[in-house]
């Protein structure tokens, strides 16, 4: 594969900043660094072409906020507006007052492609693409202050995903089971490292349909507890969606999945929902095994250890809240779990989204949770 420029990868921050959405102001400093800090007539025609093309993706309303602002600042300049993009610019305002800008402002979803960027040296990598960049389209809320929070990217989802790229061995061939999936895109990277089984869980019915899509889109067929069709190839991942609200679900239920790994983003939040969380991390976390007569019994921590390697669960969180989180240590520690900060050790290797200034990897902590 020929290597790729330093122009050439610059201009690829540029283009997948703008189709994740990132904050214009974000996207022109990405642009600024690929010219030397102006933004010359190559750039300007440059998102003119993209903005263009984006439009098709039903995101206008944000290339028009791109394109105003891609304006103001080369005339700040006293530069050189080309004429492409003044007429582009007049086509999106006059379609302002158009029904699809109106169903932008009453909260119609968008669409947002992360692009996952394997830098140089990767190519071996198991979880790297031939191209080295891999894109998740998905659709996502365009207001999460309108109830809508489980349609949105949370940078936990971010870091998680960062880290299941990363860290691939420890997740193909596993069944993986996720608490709180929100727009899909954890259990879509844990589809292309092959886990065996991908279990995605919301117990928001709105969230879910939305979750549903996203898989289709990312050509993911989502499972309804079917068995394995005919000729289905034996790598294939199996994906289920399953509606699980924390405090309903039942710990006869849970035990029926079995998985090998657990994971959740950005779920430690609400100090009424800890409870439910930690009871539904406790069953999950409980290997079964089958008892003479063939039914499935519940191991305690002690059985657990023998010849089968526990489940573990990989927890990812912003800590906005010390009480909160606080209280999540209380509730970990009554329930006999135990807890490890492995934010250092297994940090992602890759940091495979280097244009998303909006994401602060820093800020994300991963923990792991398994019995003592």
């Amino acid at each position: 594969m020929a290597a790729v420029t330093e122009a050439e990868a610059q201009y690829l921050h540029v283009l997948s900043a703008f189709l994740a959405m990132e904050p214009v102001n974000s996207v022109i400093s990405l642009a600024r660094g690929c010219t030397g800090g102006s933004i010359t007539d190559i750039a300007q025609r440059f998102f003119w072409e993209i903005c263009v093309k984006a439009s098709a993706n039903g995101n206008g309303s944000y290339a028009k906020k791109l394109l105003k602002k891609l304006i103001n600042e080369v005339e700040l300049e006293y530069g050189e507006v080309l004429d492409e993009v003044y007429e582009e610019y007049a086509l999106y305002m006059s379609a302002s007052s158009s029904k699809e800008d109106t169903l932008v402002k009453e909260n119609r979803r968008i669409t947002k492609f992360i692009s996952f960027l394997f830098p140089e040296g990767s190519y071996n990598h198991p979880s790297c693409p031939r191209s080295r960049k891999l894109v998740i389209p998905l659709q996502c809320s365009l207001n999460m202050l309108e109830g809508d929070t489980g349609c949105c990217i949370w940078p936990s989802s971010l870091f998680l995903s960062e880290f299941v790229l990363s860290f691939p061995e420890l997740f193909t061939n596993k069944a993986c089971f996720e608490v709180g999936s929100g727009v899909g895109l954890v259990g879509i990277c844990l589809a292309h490292v092959k886990a065996k089984k991908v279990i995605l869980t919301d117990g928001d019915l709105l969230t879910l349909a939305n979750m549903k899509l996203n898989l289709e889109r990312n050509h993911l067929n989502y499972d309804d507890e079917s068995p394995k069709q005919p000729g289905e190839a034996a790598h294939t991942t199996r994906v289920k969606c399953i509606h699980l609200p924390w405090e309903t679900a039942s710990e006869s239920e849970l035990s029926e999945y079995c998985p090998d790994i657990v994971l959740g983003a950005d779920v430690i939040y609400d100090p009424s929902c800890l409870p439910h969380l930690l009871r539904v991390l406790v069953a999950l976390l409980r290997k079964p095994t089958k008892t003479d007569n063939g039914s499935l019994k519940t191991e305690d921590k002690d059985t657990t250890q023998q010849g089968r390697s526990p489940v573990v669960a990989y927890i990812a969180s912003v800590i906005r809240n010390a009480d909160t989180f606080n209280a999540f240590l209380t509730l970990v520690d009554q329930m006999d779990l135990s807890i490890t900060d492995l934010t250092a050790e297994l940090r992602p290797r890759f940091e495979l989204l280097p244009y998303m200034h909006s994401y602060d990897r820093s800020s994300v902590k991963l923990f792991s949770i398994s019995f003592r």
